[in-house]
């Protein structure tokens, strides 16, 4: 259920990345890109900006969850990244791909002459 979630968030920030810069996307195409490199190019945004935004997420979000209850969290609980552990953020990658597929798409898909005329 929480990876769902994940995955419905996820989709719902890069439709929104992606209408924005659907102009961006049809000057790509315009230049030669194919829609498989259109869709690689969303999704790698998406997994770039995904796991370093987590990462940062989690000390700022963590901290005040603990406030919140009055009470403040040790060490072991907001330092739980190790370098092993990162492993587990490709994770968080698989998830902001698959987030990211359905946007990624569409914009491969997009006319390239519509793409264009939207600002």
């Amino acid at each position: 259920m929480l990876i769902t979630v994940a995955g419905l968030g996820v989709l719902n920030s890069v439709v929104l990345d992606t209408r924005e810069r659907i102009h961006d996307l049809g000057v790509c195409k315009a230049i030669g890109m194919t829609p498989r490199q259109i869709m690689s190019l969303v999704l790698a945004s998406m997994a770039v900006i995904g796991v370093p935004a987590g990462y940062a997420l989690h000390h700022v979000v963590m901290p005040l969850m603990g406030r919140a209850v009055g009470t403040s969290l040790p060490s072991p609980v907001l330092d739980v990244y190790e370098p092993v552990q990162l492993l587990l953020g490709l994770g968080g990658v698989v998830i902001a791909v698959l987030g990211a597929l359905l946007p990624a798409c569409w914009a491969a898909r997009a006319r390239t002459a519509t793409a264009l005329r939207t600002e």
